[in-house]
């Protein structure tokens, strides 16, 4: 009788345990797919008023999302393109970015709902410590034809914040 109560536990723990799995690949395929929407060419300001633009394709057979942020450097004057792919790794979301700052950082899901995707620094390359690199990144749909973009570059303990206010290109 015990071994049959005992086999009836494992049974559900191992049910209930493929649930959240499943969950939390739905959740990020979810992010994803928020993400692929961005899909096209945005225009807009940083909060220096200074123009930039920024593209989104998809890349890879439609496993990945490439964004592109035109003319605009977060550490020196001047224009600069910064590359940030976004995939599925296994039941994560995370992001790639190809920074100005000349390295690499990895970042993953912190926080997502139905408008928005905030991330989270994990790992990365070319990064030594106390370096300078992006710590976190939000970006926001309101609507089909706006977007925000929230990035936070760490640099000696010091946040620098940017903001991009974005409208679809037509």
């Amino acid at each position: 009788m015990k071994l049959r109560q005992l086999a009836t536990a494992a049974a559900t723990l191992m049910v209930l345990f493929s649930a959240s799995l499943v969950l939390a690949e739905s959740d990020a395929r979810k992010s994803f797919e928020l993400l692929k929407g961005m899909e096209g060419n945005w225009v807009g300001t940083n909060q220096q008023g200074q123009s930039l633009q920024v593209t989104f394709r998809m890349t890879a057979g439609g496993s990945a999302l490439m964004s592109e942020i035109h003319g605009m450097d977060m550490k020196k004057s001047g224009p600069e393109n910064m590359i940030t792919m976004f995939h599925l790794d296994g039941d994560r979301l995370v992001m790639t970015h190809y920074c100005s700052a000349g390295n690499q950082p990895r970042l993953k899901i912190a926080s997502a709902d139905a408008k928005s995707v905030s991330f989270e620094f994990f790992d990365g390359t070319n990064i030594g410590p106390g370096q300078g690199h992006m710590q976190r990144a939000t970006f926001s749909q309101p609507d089909a034809d706006h977007q925000t973009e929230e990035w936070v570059f760490l640099d000696h303990g010091k946040e620098m914040k940017e903001l991009f206010t974005l409208e679809r290109a037509k």
